[in-house]
């Protein structure tokens, strides 16, 4: 654990330029302790690391891919270039665990989700969208009014820098005014369906409907965005 500790010290003298390799070691650590004490580590940004794989995954910025599929007229692939190219957005919000823990003034960017949903021409049948990750594992889904808020973002960047694959990078999902578990990390595929889909999580019982609203002072109404 002092190994670990002195891990931490050295992110915060040199920065981010290891900031991806420590935020995977955290992570895996953090996995596995059950004392909650790499929580605390510096460089951690308050965050603790959740993971439902058996191990972090890893794709580079230029084998990732993302897709936009289902009930669309327009299928179509997106490189990380393609998503940087595109109109960026940047959103500075609390972000919320549904656990307890929270993360104020995190900034994230990247592309408004209804931008590419309307790029894809969502067809008539089409009411919600389910995500997928490349963990294998990990999915979430939407309400299309909800897809379509102005603060979900398809995500590459966090706090002025790349999304970490620890973080869920090189592309996650932010739905800001939910609980983080919304968020999916590590996404890989955008599929619209004609139904909500329960996400990971919710087969274990949590909401489907995870509003953070004002219980932490954001004041984001379901109805807003």
């Amino acid at each position: 654990m002092l190994g670990v500790l002195g891990l931490g010290a050295v992110g915060v003298a040199f920065g981010a330029k290891i900031q991806n390799g420590l935020d995977n070691v955290l992570a895996e650590v953090s996995a596995k302790d059950p004392t909650g004490l790499t929580q605390l580590l510096p460089g951690g940004g308050g965050f603790q690391f959740y993971n439902v794989a058996d191990s972090i995954p890893h794709r580079s910025a230029t084998d990732y891919r993302l897709t936009v599929d289902g009930l669309v007229d327009r299928p179509a692939t997106y490189t990380l270039a393609d998503l940087k190219a595109m109109q960026q957005t940047r959103l500075v919000k609390d972000v919320q665990c549904v656990t307890g823990w929270r993360v104020p003034n995190t900034e994230f960017s990247g592309v408004l989700l209804r931008d590419l949903l309307s790029m894809a021409g969502v067809q008539a049948q089409g009411t919600a969208v389910k995500f997928t990750c490349f963990d294998g594992v990990y999915s979430e889904s939407l309400s299309l009014d909800e897809a379509r808020r102005s603060d979900v973002l398809i995500a590459h960047e966090m706090n002025g820098a790349p999304v970490t694959s620890a973080h869920g990078g090189p592309v996650r999902l932010y739905v800001a005014p939910m609980y983080f578990y919304k968020s999916a990390k590590w996404l890989s595929g955008i599929t619209v369906t004609s139904q909500v889909e329960p996400g990971y999580w919710e087969h274990y019982g949590y909401d489907v409907e995870a509003w953070v609203g004002r219980s932490n002072g954001r004041n984001d109404a379901p109805t807003s965005g």
